[in-house]
């Protein structure tokens, strides 16, 4: 086979059901695109046949691959062992279980073909409870805050990028969330587009309420990626000059009352409140530096051409004039 040009990616979670119909819906969308394609779907752990159907549409049909994990490691692991395992130099990912529409994947290519680097889908008419909605639009703003990256749907599914977008970004724990974010961090051009949503044809959700407590975790590890990650001192040092500030201010209010007046300060929970902050001034100030000290260490070979967009070369043209 020929190297394809455009990657498709799925992670599939207990799709048995849903698998065939997305085999034959991809299979339609790609039709008249004129570009070699693959489809790579990676079975997290399913305890039905998925991997059956899976195995047996790759027989017959060598375009589409398939990769099985030993057990359920989660989406981002998913996404992580098929974008190794990617041959083309576009990828699209999109959920297995049919909720996301493969007839948009033509227009998201257009997008890219514009000059986008990565296109996130927006499911503007989401096919969701309430119960998942309402969270969802109150964490599409947080993140949006926290990154500096305004879109409406941080968390869509169906995403088309460049692949070297997602070799570069770090997929681990629940971090497929801030896909977006942390492409925008690196300085690749983001866009969204509304694309349809769909209503679950089969199974049911793999998501519970725990996903919104350590989606906030790992908003956290975002927000240090993206705004500290090689300064790790200013974010440590900042919080520590802030408590020691405090602190201070604090301790010379009570050094007056002390000097000034005739009441006690040893009894007073202020005194015990002002030493907690310089105490904790002075950790964090301290761990600030030690983190620079280990990111000078192991950080020096750091690949800077991730920040690399293009570059250019004078030499063409100083030969045209010497010529």
């Amino acid at each position: 086979m020929s190297v394809p040009e455009v990657s498709l990616l799925a992670p599939a979670k207990d799709e048995r059901d849903s698998l065939p119909k997305l085999f034959a819906e991809i299979r339609e969308a790609m039709t008249g695109q004129h570009r070699d394609w693959e489809l790579v779907v990676v079975d997290d752990g399913s305890t039905d046949d998925s991997w059956q159907v899976i195995a047996e549409h790759a027989a017959m049909d060598p375009r589409i691959r398939g990769i099985r994990l030993r057990r359920n490691f989660g989406k981002a692991a998913a996404l992580a062992s098929g974008v190794a395992e990617l041959r083309g130099e576009l990828v699209v990912t999109l959920d297995a279980d049919l909720q996301d529409d493969p007839a948009e994947i033509p227009r998201l290519l257009d997008e890219l073909d514009s000059g986008a680097d990565l296109v996130s889908g927006h499911k503007a008419e989401r096919k969701d409870p309430l119960g998942k909605r309402l969270p969802s639009k109150v964490f599409n703003w947080f993140t949006g805050l926290i990154t500096g990256l305004r879109l409406s749907d941080h968390n869509c599914g169906l995403k088309a990028a460049r692949t070297e977008v997602y070799r570069r970004v770090p997929l681990y724990g629940e971090l497929h969330r801030y896909i977006p974010a942390l492409a925008h961090q690196l300085g690749y051009r983001v866009v969204e587009r509304t694309v349809n949503h769909r209503a679950r044809q089969h199974g049911t959700s793999k998501y519970g309420l725990e996903r919104y407590a350590r989606g906030a975790l790992d908003l956290l590890t975002v927000m240090a990626l993206t705004r500290y990650g090689r300064r790790p001192a200013h974010l440590f040092g900042g919080l520590g000059m802030i408590a020691g500030t405090l602190g201070t201010l604090v301790l010379l209010y009570l050094t007056g009352v002390w000097l000034f007046t005739d009441e006690s300060i040893g009894t007073r929970p202020l005194l015990t409140l002002g030493i907690l902050l310089e105490i904790f001034g002075v950790q964090m100030i301290s761990l600030g530096l030690l983190a620079e000290l280990v990111l000078h260490r192991t950080g020096r070979d750091h690949d800077v051409t991730v920040l690399v967009a293009d570059t250019t070369s004078g030499t063409r043209n100083s030969e045209q004039h010497a010529s």
